[in-house]
């Protein structure tokens, strides 16, 4: 009986915003037969440092977030938090 554990980035997607959103999943097979995959899911921003990732994910990234990209997402940002102040 042997168990295995794989650790692997399965899907990148990027939104209409330039977020970029990645999944990530862990597979445990005892003898080559999957018993376990779970999942960890997170988002980059525009803007958002992405250099500690994985390289696929930073070549997306890098391709997504254009200065144009990241400058709509941070006006779109701003455009929400006075709206927010607004209605507070």
């Amino acid at each position: 009986m042997a168990l295995d554990k794989q650790v692997l980035i399965d899907k990148i997607e990027v939104v209409e915003n330039g977020t970029v959103q990645v999944r990530q999943a862990t597979i445990i097979t005892e003898d080559g037969n999957q018993i376990s995959r779970t999942f960890h899911r997170w988002c980059i921003a525009p803007g958002d440092n992405y250099s500690a990732q994985e390289q696929q994910v930073q070549d997306i990234c890098r391709v997504a977030h254009t200065p144009e990209v990241i400058a709509a997402y941070q006006a779109q940002q701003e455009a929400n938090r006075i709206k927010l102040g607004a209605s507070l």
